[in-house]
């Protein structure tokens, strides 16, 4: 599933070709794809309107439109691309945005998780994901905050939406590497050090996947270069680039989570 580094490389890539178009129409080919509103009410209400902004909230990209806000969730399998309507067409590209300039922004779904809203307030969609964890109101103090509050493992509360928002497999187990912290260590254990180090590797570990486009694992986000350098992600049985130790793999909550059992004891 893409992550934050990955939407946030979507979007600023969408910018162009889609701010200023006027959305002429919209085509669904499966219902299902979009959560708010209804199919028909959807296609009703976007059509005439024009796209004048793009941005991100969590794993959520977010079209600011003439009278509504379009937030498109890419899941496991989601790809969004502009091409010209002569295109031919893509079986995957459920939702379909056609553009009065004559190109359309598909939205091709091989898996069919991804999810479309047509909403008057970004936040009808966003309101229960946590704080941006590259915003500058996102603190060291705020998370120290955060994990004082609760007595989780550290790996599932940094998957935790409604805690942070945007961070997932991939970034959780490289900012904790970095950290040097345990992906089962309790978070109201943390001192206040390590608090910050958490919070410095977050920061650190997402804007440089940003700046390598994200990292691409699959077929379906083909252009990230961050997987050149994970320190501990899909690494398995490699040696720990801070001490030489052997990468384990374990599953917590469900998924396989990468650590170095030198560097992040428990």
């Amino acid at each position: 599933m893409p992550e934050l580094p990955e939407v946030e490389t979507i979007v600023r890539n969408l910018r162009a070709p889609c701010v200023g178009q006027r959305i002429e129409r919209a085509t669904v080919k499966w219902k299902r794809h979009v959560a708010m509103p209804g199919a028909a009410q959807f296609i009703r209400r976007i059509a005439g309107q024009t796209v004048l902004g793009i941005t991100r909230r969590g794993k959520y990209l977010v079209f600011q439109l003439s009278e509504d806000v379009l937030l498109i969730h890419l899941k496991m399998s989601g790809d969004l691309t502009v091409v010209s309507a002569a295109t031919p067409p893509d079986k995957h590209a459920h939702t379909v945005f056609h553009f009065g300039n004559g190109h359309e922004l598909r939205f091709s779904d091989t898996r069919k998780f991804g999810r479309v809203y047509l909403a008057r307030r970004a936040d009808d969609v966003t309101g229960s994901l946590g704080p941006e964890p590259l915003d500058d109101s996102f603190t060291a103090q705020s998370l120290a905050y955060i994990l004082q509050s609760r007595r989780r493992a550290l790996k599932p509360l940094l998957l935790d939406q409604t805690v942070i928002a945007g961070v997932g497999n991939i970034y959780a187990d490289e900012s904790l590497h970095r950290a040097r912290l345990h992906p089962l260590r309790l978070s109201h254990t943390l001192a206040a050090a390590e608090a910050r180090a958490l919070w410095r590797s977050l920061r650190y570990t997402l804007n440089q996947a940003i700046r390598n486009q994200g990292s691409s694992i699959d077929r379906v986000y083909r252009q990230g270069q961050h997987q050149y350098h994970f320190r501990a992600y899909d690494r398995a049985g490699q040696p720990c680039p801070a001490c030489g130790a052997a990468i384990r793999r374990i599953v917590v909550g469900g998924r396989g989570t990468h650590y170095c059992p030198h560097c992040q004891r428990l």
